[in-house]
């Protein structure tokens, strides 16, 4: 066994490393102090999260176990971690509410696990149950502005006069709240004012929280479109051409996944959920795995992709399916669906060549207010200006005509508008695209019960309406400038 010195170096060591984000070193530091050390509860914790960090979900949740194992101090904060890895990477709800439950006997006031309990209700569309949660924590601490803005989210507003909606603009008149609550607030406010058909009121609202969102962010560099459009000028690049398959076509039994994805707030999770309802589709939701892959191993993108052999390519798509296609039976359809998947088609077409991609679009000033009446992380910066918006609408249109040009058969455009009009008419018409016949359960596959994890867990929910289409007339004296920016005349338009 190594000298008491020693190991203490070894754990000094392991946690410089971790501070100063060099991830593999830690790990393997840490690894190296337990393997002689193994009753190091704290030391079992940090591990975990590295573990996670690297994407590496199993191991995280043994090295938590360890923690547990070894009597760890705040055993709740430990099972609240492992309710998140549930939750957020291995898409397994039940094992997640477990986890929080358990964190919650250990201790009932457990704020963060009540949070992400409510959060849990929410994705599993049990609006009752996370009324339920939101109403506990507010009558553990009546102030907490998370819980408050959630349960306004939650509620149904018809009228001006609801007590909730003077409870938002109560909690928003407290003098020296932060932005980051400011803004959490003023968003529920907007949109409980747009539900009352207060427009004016809504816009203004709105324009306060991002506003409060930008300060919020504080060292986050905002929004730089010149580097945006940098970035879309690499990609072309990068990609001059279609090139012949580096991995060879998927193996029947393994299809390639469905990639989704477009601007954010097109009607990608809607389309995710009808998808969902065919007995040969397996819904991946938000997949971290290609940002990952491009952060890690291809850094930097798109220039590395020139270097890489074939061979790494391969290793990266069997690494791909091998983690995306946990539980999924062979033959079935995977969906991976992230609004940002048009930034990494030409990578995608190089792990896969024979993937099909669904580009979800939608009718540009409903679009682009729709991400501007949303409370997003702070690393969409865009999303807290109207013209910031519109560029980045822009230059997504711009990367994916080019790929268009590039795979025009490969590349199925999806409309949110025509979606909601006919609901059955598109999505047999995208199944088509991706090798399936129509199936009676993809309407109903909204009410399934399936866990969904984006801000539109509500609306994909509810019946199909088409009060979204056409939004933006209500807010038409707010969107010269947006018009101006995405070439429309807004006086045209009826």
């Amino acid at each position: 066994m190594a000298e008491a010195s020693e190991l203490q170096q070894l754990m000094h060591e392991a946690a410089r490393l971790e501070g100063a984000d060099q991830w593999q070193a830690a790990r393997e530091a840490y690894r190296r102090l337990l393997a002689a050390l193994p009753a190091l509860p704290d030391s079992w914790f940090n591990l975990a999260r590295i573990e996670r960090r690297l994407g590496n979900a199993q191991d995280a949740l043994a090295c938590y176990a360890q923690a547990l194992a070894h009597d760890v101090r705040e055993p709740e904060e430990v099972h609240l971690n492992r309710g998140v890895i549930y939750s957020e990477d291995l898409r397994q709800p039940a094992e997640a509410e477990a986890e929080l439950r358990a964190a919650l006997r250990l201790n009932p006031r457990y704020l963060p696990a009540l949070l992400n309990l409510e959060n849990l209700h929410e994705d599993l569309g049990r609006r009752d149950e996370a009324r339920a949660a939101c109403a506990r924590i507010l009558a553990l601490e009546p102030g907490q502005v998370t819980a408050l803005a959630r349960l306004a989210n939650l509620h149904r507003f018809t009228s001006p006069q609801d007590p909730l909606l003077a409870q938002l603009r109560a909690a928003l008149a407290r003098p020296g709240a932060p932005p980051a609550e400011a803004a959490a607030l003023a968003f529920a406010l907007g949109r409980a004012l747009d539900e009352c058909g207060s427009y004016d009121a809504a816009f203004e609202a709105y324009a306060f929280a991002n506003r409060c969102s930008r300060q919020a962010a504080g060292p986050v560099p905002p929004f730089n479109r010149a580097q945006h459009s940098a970035l879309i000028d690499r990609l072309i690049a990068a990609f001059p051409a279609a090139t012949d398959a580096a991995t060879g076509a998927t193996p029947a039994t393994r299809p390639p996944p469905v990639f989704i994805g477009g601007m954010f707030r097109s009607g990608s999770t809607l389309l995710e959920q009808f998808l969902s309802g065919h007995p040969g589709v397996n819904a991946g939701g938000e997949l971290p795995l290609l940002p990952r892959i491009v952060q890690s191993e291809l850094a930097p993108f798109p220039e590395r992709l020139a270097s890489l052999p074939a061979d790494a390519l391969a290793a990266i798509a069997a690494r791909y399916l091998q983690v995306a296609r946990q539980g999924v039976p062979a033959g079935h359809r995977l969906t991976d669906k992230r609004p940002d998947n048009f930034l990494y088609i030409g990578l995608v077409k190089q792990l896969f060549p024979d993937a099909r991609i669904l580009w979800t679009t939608r009718q540009p000033l409903d679009n682009c207010l729709s991400v501007y009446f949303l409370h997003l992380d702070h690393s969409m910066g865009y999303a807290l200006d109207l013209d910031d918006i519109a560029h980045f609408h822009g230059e997504q249109r711009r990367l994916m005509a080019h790929w268009r040009s590039l795979w025009p058969d490969d590349i199925l455009e999806v409309n949110y508008d025509a979606l909601v009009r006919d609901p059955r008419a598109e999505v047999t018409r995208a199944l088509r695209f991706i090798g399936l016949e129509w199936h009676d359960a993809c309407l109903d596959a909204r009410e399934r019960g399936n866990a969904v994890r984006t801000a539109s867990v509500w609306q994909v929910r509810e019946p199909i309406y088409q009060r979204s289409s056409g939004r933006w007339r209500h807010y038409r004296r707010h969107l010269g400038g947006l018009a101006a920016a995405l070439g429309i005349d807004l006086a045209a338009l009826p």
